[in-house]
């Protein structure tokens, strides 16, 4: 994500630019510059320079997903991209763009088990996230999710953008 808020905010698309914005070491940015590249989002420019200086630009796709990634950096602060990076964190921010139960994230999200969804919501409402309160009218009362602070800010950004359906 923090690759591509930078090269849609207008840092070059050159490695060394891209690796002092991002701060990422040079495997984690190569094996994330490879991943971007696998997902259609960003492609070698086959117009520029030297193959050990290679410059990346964004793909059609890469520039609408650019605009999201740029999106959450502004409403988000240095110390939740941790949160940011793990897995799951954005599809069920997304997810809880209205209160949900545990059963409905996962509906949404057909890919992820049970476990991971469970850590993925302790370690939100950990950090004020993710707000879990207890339908007591439910029989059995169940659980109700929903994202607060920067966690609500994230899905509002996310939400519009992504359809579950």
């Amino acid at each position: 994500m923090p690759i591509l808020s930078r090269l849609h905010s207008g840092v070059a698309g050159r490695q060394a630019p891209l690796l002092a914005a991002t701060g990422a070491s040079r495997t984690a940015f190569a094996q994330s510059m490879d991943h971007l590249i696998d997902l259609g989002l960003i492609e070698r420019n086959p117009g520029y320079g030297h193959p050990l200086r290679p410059e990346f630009r964004l793909t059609q796709l890469g520039r609408a997903v650019a605009v999201i990634a740029n999106k959450i950096e502004d409403v988000s602060a240095e110390d939740d991209q941790p949160l940011l990076r793990r897995s799951w964190t954005l599809p069920i921010l997304t997810s809880l763009h209205t209160p949900s139960h545990f059963s409905d994230i996962k509906r949404n999200l057909p890919t992820i088990t049970d476990r991971a969804l469970s850590q993925s919501l302790k370690s939100m409402e950990a950090r004020s996230w993710v707000c879990r309160r207890v339908d007591g009218a439910a029989r059995p009362p169940k659980p109700v999710y929903c994202a607060v602070n920067t966690g609500g800010l994230i899905s509002q950004v996310t939400a519009p953008e992504v359809n579950f359906t």
